[in-house]
């Protein structure tokens, strides 16, 4: 007889424990805090990634299309100071139009100046100043009188097809074509089309 109380007894517990654990309501696994460590790592890749696009494209940009020159020669005054940047266009060369502003290598140096005759004109400089195609030139920003180099080229004469004469704007001073005579387009840089000044930097 007290062999069978056990045994119900035992019964009672082991059904009343499954009772409980039927009933038991889930508890819900902690949640996980996500790593911040893989979020920091590709926020940098990410930033990154744009600083060596942006610098890649700057450099193609500079290499094929565009030009700098940190300008150090007083030819261009007071247009272009000694110490400004000048920014070129390297695709307008076939298209240069009188008072373009050129950049073009001269002795190893890099310089810019101002078209004022293209082919087929005639370049002249009087005791009056600058004469194209028989016309006194009235050139606006020029505050110096144009004249003649004495160990120069002789004038009159005619541009040929495929170049241009150039003038610094700084006449009194300036090596151009009054020196080295006309300028193939070919053996220019550019068109002239931004000047940064140092003033502003």
């Amino acid at each position: 007889m007290q062999r069978i109380d056990e045994l119900n007894r035992q019964w009672m517990q082991e059904r009343y424990s499954k009772s409980l654990e039927e009933n038991a309501v889930p508890r819900e696994a902690p949640e996980r805090r996500p790593s911040q460590r893989p979020s920091i790592l590709k926020d940098m890749q990410s930033l990154l990634l744009k600083v060596v696009s942006i610098v890649l494209i700057f450099v193609l940009l500079f290499t094929f299309l565009y030009g700098i020159i940190p300008y150090k020669e007083p030819g261009m005054a007071p247009a272009i100071k000694d110490g400004d940047l000048v920014i070129f266009y390297r695709y307008t060369r076939a298209g240069y139009l009188p008072q373009d502003v050129i950049a073009l290598e001269y002795n190893g140096q890099k310089q810019t100046r101002r078209v004022v005759a293209t082919a087929g004109d005639t370049v002249d400089i009087s005791a009056d100043g600058l004469v194209i195609n028989g016309a006194l030139q009235q050139e606006t920003g020029i505050y110096q009188k144009t004249e003649r180099y004495q160990d120069g080229v002789s004038f009159p004469l005619v541009v040929p097809e495929g170049q241009v004469f150039v003038l610094g704007d700084s006449r009194m001073v300036a090596t151009d074509s009054r020196m080295y005579g006309c300028v193939k387009i070919d053996d220019t840089l550019g068109k002239v089309m931004a000047v940064i000044s140092r003033r502003n930097l």
